[in-house]
């Protein structure tokens, strides 16, 4: 066999290769039932670690206009689980956008510009970063940017510009820490970009 041919055998094997992310995620979902605990219903749906997984449980399964109402959708870092009660949560908070029930496409292109952006890690301070949920509701959907670290607002505020800029949104949003949340339900945002 010649070079020529031995070095277009090699790079086909190595196109084939699935391609490695940075580190591991992991979808989640969840159906709350009225009157149940919270996280009752919390299901780990699949974690993967290439780019082809990513793509072929995004395209079979989770696009939130493919959840029922009331339904939401986590992608979290493997090992994290999408509670505030998790260590790597629980002193954090998240940047949340809403979307008019009307317009599910904006919801669908917003969740996988976020799922796109985390898993190409194109957030400068990506350790910081949890996961993103995505809520379904009969009025107004929402996606949420979790992170770690709510008390460092020049961090929160740089991830918060830079989600906006990747999800295209031009009115404002918002950041709650958890520990507030946590106490009143309608806990004042305390930051905004």
């Amino acid at each position: 066999m010649s070079s020529e041919a031995a070095a277009e055998v090699e790079a086909e094997a190595v196109e084939k290769q699935p391609h490695k992310l940075e580190r591991k995620w992991t979808f989640w979902y969840d159906k709350p039932k009225q009157g149940a605990a919270w996280g009752s219903s919390l299901r780990k749906g699949y974690t993967f670690d290439t780019v082809e997984e990513f793509w072929c449980l995004y395209d079979q399964i989770f696009r939130p206009s493919k959840l029922p109402g009331n339904a939401d959708f986590h992608l979290f870092r493997a090992g994290v689980e999408p509670k505030w009660e998790d260590p790597e949560c629980a002193s954090g908070g998240k940047w949340t956008v809403t979307s008019n029930n009307t317009k599910k496409a904006d919801l669908d292109d917003m969740w996988l510009e976020t799922l796109m952006a985390l898993i190409g890690e194109q957030f400068d301070d990506a350790n910081e970063i949890c996961g993103v949920v995505a809520n379904v509701r009969q009025k107004q959907d929402k996606l949420s940017l979790w992170t770690k670290t709510a008390a460092n607002e020049a961090l929160q505020m740089g991830i918060g510009r830079k989600w906006k800029e990747i999800i295209d949104v031009t009115d404002k949003i918002y950041y709650n820490f958890h520990d507030d949340s946590k106490r009143e339900r309608s806990a004042k945002s305390r930051y905004n970009v």
